[in-house]
């Protein structure tokens, strides 16, 4: 017999772990602070990505981070503050970012995420649901010699992973991309990727959950969480008050300020990423990232998204001009004929993206609470490790044998 789940969080995560719980017969209600019609898992590049294999905590990345920590346009944008916990998560990616740790988590990244893909492909060949999906790989852009050697070498090691990965040259890009006129040397291509439009998928899950019983609360802020025996025994909205066998905390960057009530401490900075939509032709028929850049270009379902940039600045929705400028004068220096007008940069949209110190999500208990389940500090794979995650949250709630080994995703671990 199902239980009954309240999922904090209305997202890439906590729909999926909805979904997977309601095929096991769970009832399931969904709270969200918003109206689930905006956010990170709508405005992302919509990326399946086994090739993202590096943890964002790579050797380097403090360096690189120091560098651009006073440039507003920079790909990595660190914004000074004094805050104890970003103090203390900084601390912590410091300790991360080191080649044994980094080589340690590849075959734990690149598993997941072929591990969700192949979720994906299940969802889409179901006759549950008709959002926008292909697979047509990536494109990983460079200008500089420099950067292709860079980009060559973690190629080379996803070879060693048993991943499809070739060094293009630029005449060999134009070839798979005849109408994208690029400025580059060449690029480095996984065969082993997808992608999609965020947007449909979303609607298509809200659709069918809605379909199949699953109650929704939206524009419900949690307000408290009660908690007896190390249990969960009441999640407190603004408007009401909510009891279940488990709970999932799926709620992205604002998950460790629920997670505090509990006295569980999840090491997490919201990273903003933003996106610029272009509905016109853009002859861009492979999604590719601009290396130097760091700005993701997806072929979507009707439009293309120019999307990038990361920036450590705390909870909030500000739209800064100079990082969507960025993102724009970057496409301009690798595509020649493709200008982003003003109205397009007017209407960027931005998403914060919970970044945990390793780079390693957070999936399972913590062992202060029995009945909550975690999933989140996804970073940039939020949307590739959805249906992953959603899956594992299943199987861990209905002690079920779990598909991956979970210690290295443990919300208890240490840094």
């Amino acid at each position: 017999m199902g239980k009954s789940v309240v999922v904090i969080g209305g997202g890439i995560i906590g729909l999926c772990s909805a979904y997977y719980l309601k095929k096991e017969g769970c009832d399931v209600t969904i709270i969200d602070q918003s109206n689930m019609d905006g956010g990170a898992s709508h405005v992302n590049a919509g990326y399946i990505t086994p090739s993202h294999f590096v943890s964002l905590a790579a050797p380097g990345m403090i360096t690189k981070g120091i560098k651009w920590m006073f440039n507003a346009s920079s790909p990595l944008y660190v914004k000074p503050r004094l805050d104890l916990d970003f103090f203390k998560w900084a601390l912590a990616f410091k300790k991360s970012a080191t080649q044994s740790k980094v080589e340690k988590s590849i075959s734990v990244i690149k598993d997941i995420n072929l591990y969700s893909r192949d979720l994906y492909e299940d969802l889409r060949t179901s006759t549950d649901f008709e959002f926008h999906y292909e697979r047509k790989g990536l494109l990983m852009c460079y200008k500089t010699d420099e950067v292709g050697e860079e980009e060559w070498h973690i190629g080379k090691r996803g070879i060693q992973e048993g991943l499809g990965v070739k060094n293009l040259t630029k005449q060999e890009v134009e070839a798979m991309q005849p109408d994208a006129a690029m400025d580059i040397k060449g690029a480095v291509y996984y065969d082993c990727d997808a992608h999609m439009t965020p947007n449909n998928f979303m609607v298509d899950m809200i659709g069918y959950l809605n379909s199949k019983g699953v109650k929704f609360a939206k524009n419900e802020q949690v307000k408290d969480i009660e908690l007896s025996n190390n249990k969960i025994t009441k999640v407190i909205t603004e408007n009401s008050i909510f009891t279940a066998d488990e709970v999932v905390l799926a709620a992205g960057s604002w998950s460790p300020i629920l997670s505090q009530k509990l006295g569980i401490k999840i090491p997490l900075q919201a990273g903003k990423g933003y996106r610029i939509d272009v509905e016109r032709s853009t002859g861009i028929t492979i999604p590719s990232i601009l290396c130097e850049a760091k700005v993701a270009i997806t072929p979507m379902d009707g439009f293309t998204r120019f999307a990038g940039t990361m920036e450590i600045a705390g909870i909030n929705h500000d739209i800064n001009p100079k990082r969507v400028n960025a993102i724009s004068n970057a496409v301009q220096r690798y595509y020649s004929d493709i200008t982003i007008t003003s109205e397009e940069k007017e209407a960027a949209q931005c998403g914060l993206r919970p970044c945990s110190p390793d780079g390693l999500p957070y999936i399972g208990k913590s062992s202060k609470c029995d009945n909550l389940t975690i999933g989140t500090g996804h970073a940039m794979m939020g949307w590739s490790l959805g249906p992953a995650t959603g899956k594992l949250i299943s199987e861990i709630i209905l002690n079920k044998e779990v598909s991956l080994n979970l210690e290295p995703f443990s919300p208890d671990r240490c840094f």
